[in-house]
């Protein structure tokens, strides 16, 4: 697995004065099983690096002063990596850096945030965030402190791409060299980190006790002297491996900041090397060691009340000490192999051979128990179910909409949760490898997240069979559903070509097309063989649940339905649905479409490249001569021999009255036109299809 690990522009990447986010990178590079097949890239004018795998990118100054400085590393890293073909990039606190790379690299993206993801460009905004949730496939914070500000104006707190991993360090056994009386301050010389308030508390503390002593560590372009003592000495810029060594040296360290520390590497280092420690209580600083003295009041007084505690009390500084070397709370080889298992997650099939490549898959769909299995033959969430297991997965199948009604009956005021319960307790003890589902509304994000939890590698797909062209009520609302689902799906299937609707082609990675498949055992007939009675059949509905129509709705299909009928007045025409006759569902549909010769598949909405409902499998599969809109493009798949494309109105009637005169040609077609449906589209394909989309294997539809 190849690595390109990104460093923020700028970031020093040196022994001497490495910053924090240089400093995560190399500490858990030399624990990751990784650590030949990772490239560090950076910016920066110094030397002395702190290791030979990193790549130093030059930029040209005069663009940089002209143009984003940002937009040039990136471009100039993403040149580079055109070279090499890395599995993984690995971007540190540079959200805004995410859409360049997603456009222009196939790798898998990982985004480090190390700082409040409010105060970054390209993560401020709640559109911001749902992108970059959309986009990348893993998200990491180094503080939960992080994470929350990331959620915090949005309407859920948790998404199955996020984790936290903490800085680390590499706890010592014991302390090696004698504690020195004296008070430590490490950091940024600034009253962000409260470093005044430190000098000052040092002034009556140090003249109170003669025996102790202070120094400081650190640097400050803009430094701004504070009074202080005279015991309090700066020693400048130190190497990480010097601050350590005057950590475990000295008894008390102070970090009073100011800021909200996303997390606090210095109370880490501090506490690991039995440094008795006192820390504020901003940001993540509280989620760095349970062994510190937390400030209850940011000020001088509280820093010399605590720092007096600890002086003049040995036994509980000494606690404190030791209690901080024994319990180091993030330590480099457990989070290390937290970074690797995160960064392996992404390839969860990679070497699948679990019972010789087949699956454990529950498909959650309306199996319609409650409507008595009256829509058993439409129903393409069955035709899945019966390509999984001819195919040798084994299949769960959940019908989410009939749990929910028979507990409704039950209880009527918990019955989400019981769903929510039998879901989660199901994956728990089936473990599935692909949980996929369809036109569902009561699997939410939290829910989702829950189910990821159990086993990060469940691959969670979704289908989608309702119109979503462009510039439709209708198939806007659709396309708001699907994407509220977007940030917590690895895979989304759709009966409309993806270049067809509103959906951001930026998802057309994971967004894929497929046809309603077809089922021997579902569509059983061969209608050509038969003697119908019907010349052309047609049915529609106001909605599977209701069954009947609805009083007072506007249905666009009506309108051309009826200028059809008008202009067909040899034509014995079977519809339903139209004219107050009710639509027919079950065998009552079956019996109605074997007693005609020719169908017509007329579809929700604009006819839109590669749309239709399960109808056309439904048509075709059973050997139904076929008429269809040619602006739906069918022509990609059918030849003119094998499906009826028609123009206009006019083009369809000619069309119409031709082939109910000549039954050789109708039939040939129909014949043709059912085997091609078969031999592309038949259930065992379209679920290996969709199987071996969701493992992440780079397969074609046809």
């Amino acid at each position: 697995m190849k690595i390109a690990t990104i460093l923020p522009y700028k970031e020093n990447y040196t022994k001497k004065g490495a910053g924090a986010v240089s400093l995560w990178i190399h500490d858990f590079m030399n624990y990751s099983k990784f650590k030949k097949d990772i490239t560090v890239f950076g910016n920066t004018n110094n030397k002395n690096f702190l290791n030979n795998n990193y790549i130093n990118i030059k930029l040209d100054t005069i663009n940089s002063k002209i143009y984003s400085s940002t937009n040039e590393y990136s471009n100039n890293i993403i040149k580079y990596l055109k070279n090499i073909n890395f599995d993984i990039i690995e971007i540190h606190n540079r959200p805004n850096m995410i859409q360049n790379f997603i456009k222009r690299v196939n790798s898998k993206i990982i985004l480090y945030f190390h700082n409040d993801p409010g105060s970054m460009k390209g993560s401020k905004t709640i559109k911001d965030k749902i992108l970059l949730l959309e986009n990348v496939d893993k998200i990491v914070f180094i503080s939960n402190w992080v994470k929350k500000k990331f959620f915090e104006d949005l309407n859920f707190k948790d998404h199955n791409k996020t984790e936290i991993i903490y800085h680390s360090i590499n706890p010592i056994k014991k302390i090696y060299k004698k504690k020195k009386k004296q008070i430590i301050f490490i950091g940024k010389l600034n009253q962000s980190k409260g470093y005044d308030l430190f000098c000052e508390a040092l002034i009556e503390v140090l003249n109170k006790y003669d025996d102790w002593e202070a120094y400081s560590a650190g640097d400050e372009k803009r430094f701004k002297p504070f009074k202080t003592h005279k015991r309090h000495s700066n020693l400048g810029l130190l190497s990480n491996k010097e601050a350590l060594e005057l950590f475990e040296a000295s008894e008390i360290a102070v970090i009073p900041s100011r800021w909200e520390e996303p997390f606090g590497r210095t109370a880490l280092e501090s506490s690991s090397r039995g440094c008795a420690t006192i820390i504020s209580d901003r940001g993540g600083l509280p989620e760095t060691t349970d062994d510190a003295i937390i400030l209850k009041k940011l000020d001088k007084t509280e820093i010399i009340r605590n720092l007096e505690k600890l002086i003049n009390n040995k036994s509980l500084r000494t606690r404190l000490q030791l209690s901080g070397l024994k319990n180091v709370k993030h330590t480099l080889e457990r989070n290390s192999k937290k970074i690797d298992y995160t960064r392996s997650s992404l390839f969860p099939f990679s070497n699948f051979n679990t019972n010789n490549g087949k699956i454990r898959i529950i498909n959650i769909y309306n199996l319609a128990q409650k409507l008595n299995h009256r829509i058993y033959n439409l129903s393409i969430g069955k035709k899945f179910t019966n390509g999984f297991i001819r195919n040798g997965h084994d299949v769960i199948e959940i019908s989410d909409r009939d749990f929910i009604k028979h507990s409704k009956s039950l209880n009527p005021f918990n019955y989400k949760d019981k769903f929510r319960s039998y879901l989660f307790e199901t994956c728990k003890n089936y473990n599935p490898d692909l949980l996929i589902f369809g036109h569902s509304n009561n699997l939410n994000p939290e829910l989702l997240n829950e189910l990821k939890s159990i086993n990060q590698r469940t691959i969670i797909s979704q289908w989608n069979e309702d119109p979503l062209m462009k510039n439709s009520i209708i198939s806007k609302n659709n396309s708001d559903n699907l994407k509220s689902y977007f940030p917590f799906t690895d895979h989304i299937f759709i009966t409309t070509s993806p270049d067809s609707t509103n959906l951001e082609k930026s998802k057309y990675d994971n967004i894929n097309f497929i046809m309603p498949p077809v089922d021997r055992g579902i569509e059983c007939f061969d209608i050509y063989n038969l003697n119908p009675k019907n010349d052309l059949f047609y049915a529609i509905s106001h909605g599977v649940n209701r069954a009947k129509l609805k009083s007072g709705k506007l249905d666009k299909r009506l309108i051309f339905i009826k200028k059809l009928i008008n202009k067909i007045e040899n034509i014995k025409y079977d519809f339903y649905g139209v004219n107050n006759k009710e639509p027919i569902w079950g065998d009552d549909f079956y019996r109605a479409i074997t007693n005609s010769k020719m169908g017509l598949n007329l579809s929700r909405g604009t006819p839109t490249k590669h749309y239709s409902s399960n109808r056309i499998a439904t048509f075709v599969g059973n050997g139904l001569l076929t008429f269809i809109d040619e602006k739906v493009k069918m022509d990609t798949f059918f030849k003119k021999d094998e499906l009826i494309f028609y123009d206009n109105l006019e083009d369809l009637v000619d069309k119409i009255n031709f082939y109910s005169r000549n039954n050789k040609s109708r039939i040939q077609i129909s014949k043709k036109g059912q085997k091609k449906y078969f031999k592309l589209f038949n259930e065992k394909k379209i679920s290996k299809y969709i199987v071996d989309i969701s493992l992440g294997k780079l397969v074609n539809l046809y």
